[in-house]
């Protein structure tokens, strides 16, 4: 089939176009009606995308399943998959039937509700396929509404702060990722992303207050598209919105945001940075390397002292992001097949994290950790599935969460030592605010009166984990899954990239007397 990857992207819109115009009221059939909607298009969306995993040739690295049509204003609609998205897309339809699952007990607007998931879901996916600069761009930008609307509406107290914050940060680091596009069209003739894959950006040195500076357009280019997805990631120090947009998001809000969302950046350094401006990259890596670093020790002791749980989660999103761009930037093989792995480990570990809190929250009505203790006396399943992620999120050997870090300490090992050990500092304080938020919760005697009537999970939130738990465990013990698919790919990237870096001068000997 020679649509797929239009019928994956779309396929959620058109449910959610349906929904809009044919499903009436706000009563409970009308809401049961709208989540059976959207579980069904999501699962379907899921199986659909299995068929290009199972028609993706590995050992291809150029891009798959390419569709290319006449557009508008001589654009062209492309889009395709390689080694590098294809995974991706996966992670995104393998997460939507879970979370929309996850927000069955929600009551309020549902219709609306599931109509934003639905368009999401069609964003994101979007994101990784397309291979045109103004068809990436406008699916980059749109995924922000629904995600925008999901914490405005159905959020916290502090919804309209967190929503607008998210929103500001987000859209304008973009803006300036446009202007870079408008320049690079300028000089490339082309908004064709293979294309322009292979295209020579200008990389001037010249003389600046007396200084030499090396990159010249090259680096501008590079700085504006660092800017939109040093926030999308997000790197220190410009991660402040998320804590914020994850404490307000709803649940369902919250696994997206950690499990695709925060994805896309990482995507974005491995397809437009360092293959397009390889020079600035390559300058920029010192720079990238201590901003990782430091992102991974202090996000990790902000978290130690945090009282809701969710920004205990979400500190460690930023943490575990840094070991991502701390393995692209390391530009190795074995870092950028570990910061890809890392990405993916993450979606499944941290999403479920987020679900985990979310359960109690939808029983308790409150996130702060100083509210809980002792629930293992009246949730046993509940906390073996909190225990189970809270371990693969320091990085148990085992679970995909040490394969990750693991693989990208030992390419940031390789090009700067030091950076390595900072970071590797990182695992001893995530074991330290995981176990400590798992004890405050999990252990402990059950004293809270609140707490002695609260059940343990539904059959509904055990199939909601079950998947998370296979993929955790499968990807622990056989990363090859993983790295098969994205190894070739990786590899291509990377032989471009050193190829395109100027040749270092010629050391030659002194002459002898």
């Amino acid at each position: 089939m020679t649509n797929l990857l239009s019928i994956i992207t779309f396929l959620p819109i058109v449910a959610a176009g349906i929904m809009a115009l044919f499903l009436r009221g706000q009563d409970e059939a009308a809401a049961r009606n709208a989540k059976w909607l959207a579980l069904l298009t999501t699962t379907a969306t899921f199986l659909i995308s299995l068929f290009v995993l199972f028609g993706f040739d590995a050992q291809n690295t150029g891009f798959q399943f390419v569709e290319d049509h006449a557009w508008i204003m001589g654009l062209r609609y492309k889009m395709g998959v390689d080694g590098i998205s294809v995974l991706f897309v996966l992670l995104t339809t393998f997460m939507m039937p879970l979370t929309i699952l996850s927000t069955w007990e929600v009551n309020v607007k549902v219709k609306e509700y599931m109509i934003a998931f639905l368009v999401l879901e069609g964003m994101m996916i979007g994101v990784f396929t397309a291979l045109d600069l103004v068809l990436f761009y406008l699916f980059f930008e749109a995924g922000l509404i629904p995600m925008f609307l999901m914490i405005g509406i159905w959020g916290g107290k502090d919804r309209i702060y967190a929503a607008f914050k998210f929103f500001l940060y987000t859209f304008l680091g973009s803006v300036l990722m446009l202007v870079a596009m408008i320049a690079m069209y300028r000089m490339a003739g082309t908004t064709d992303i293979p294309t322009l894959l292979t295209f020579d950006f200008p990389h001037e040195t010249y003389r600046l207050l007396g200084m030499t500076v090396v990159g010249g357009t090259q680096m501008l280019l590079f700085l504006a598209f660092f800017a939109s997805f040093a926030v999308k990631m997000p790197m220190w120090p410009v991660h402040t919105w998320l804590p914020d947009a994850h404490v307000q998001a709803p649940t369902g809000g919250s696994v997206l945001l950690a499990a695709v969302l925060l994805k896309m950046g990482g995507y974005g350094f491995l397809r437009f940075s360092l293959p397009m401006f390889p020079v600035a990259s390559d300058i920029m890596q010192p720079v990238i390397f201590w901003m990782s670093a430091i992102a991974i020790v202090y996000t990790s002791l902000v978290a130690l002292v945090q009282s809701d749980m969710k920004k205990v989660i979400a500190y460690s999103s930023v943490a575990h992001m840094g070991y991502v761009t701390m393995g692209i930037f390391a530009a190795n093989q074995v870092g950028v097949d570990g910061a890809i792995f890392q990405m993916l480990s993450h979606g499944f570990v941290s999403g479920a994290l987020f679900l985990c809190v979310g359960v109690i929250y939808d029983r308790m009505h409150t996130r702060e950790i100083a509210a809980y203790g002792g629930l293992v006396n009246r949730m046993p399943a509940y906390a073996l599935i909190f225990m189970f992620f809270t371990m693969a999120n320091v990085g148990l050997p085992g679970t995909s969460g040490f394969v990750g870090e693991f693989l990208t300490l030992m390419g940031a090992f390789q090009v700067n030592t030091w950076v390595a050990l900072v970071a590797t500092t990182g695992v001893i304080f995530s074991a330290a605010y995981a176990l400590w938020l798992y004890r405050r919760v999990t252990f402990g005697e059950l004293v809270k009166e609140a707490l002695k009537t609260i059940t343990d999970l539904t059959p509904r939130e055990k199939w909601i984990f079950a998947p998370l738990v296979a993929m955790t465990l499968l990807l622990g013990v056989y990363p090859r899954l993983i790295t098969d698919v994205t190894g070739p790919a990786v590899a291509d990237l990377l032989n471009h990239y050193h190829q395109s870096l100027p040749a270092a001068p010629a050391v030659t000997a002194p002459a002898s007397h």
